[in-house]
């Protein structure tokens, strides 16, 4: 698996994933419809063009999700337990249709499982920019890391 263990990790550390995603009309409207969010501000343009925005706004569950799963695989894939935590969530600029959303790891804190000596909790920075480098998401997640296996 791509992912990295707890043992890869430094307090310190920033990943740039390399896999970046235009977000298109649809995958908003899907999102609104999937998660029973009828907000005119994501799906009305009539409505959100007389707001401050002037046009909807992608929905910003689904861009925190979004940056989750780009940071999966050069962070993440096969190499977790579970999430344990998502944290201090911001959204300071909006996201709209159209726009590419790149995302930033930096690992903040790790620490050995306390009952568990295959894992270690690991606490993570995402910040997530659009094409022009705007911050448009921050979040911080708590995860449980597999160690890395002992060869034998």
């Amino acid at each position: 698996m791509p992912g990295r263990y707890y043992d890869d990790l430094e307090v310190g550390q920033r990943i740039r994933h390399s896999v970046g995603r235009t977000i298109t009309e649809m995958d908003n409207v899907l999102f609104c419809a999937l998660t029973m969010n009828t907000q005119p501000l994501h799906l009305d343009e009539a409505y959100a063009a007389k707001t401050q925005f002037g046009r909807r706004l992608v929905n910003g569950v689904f861009t925190l999700g979004l940056a989750v799963g780009l940071s999966v695989a050069e962070l993440t894939e096969g190499t977790i337990v579970a999430n344990l935590g998502y944290d201090r969530v911001v959204h300071p600029n909006p996201v709209y249709h159209g726009d590419t959303l790149y995302v930033e790891s930096e690992v903040l804190e790790k620490r050995a499982s306390k009952s568990r000596p295959d894992v270690g909790i690991v606490r993570i920075k995402h910040t997530g920019r659009n094409q022009d480098g705007t911050v448009v998401v921050e979040f911080e997640r708590t995860a449980m890391f597999l160690r890395r296996p002992e060869s034998g």
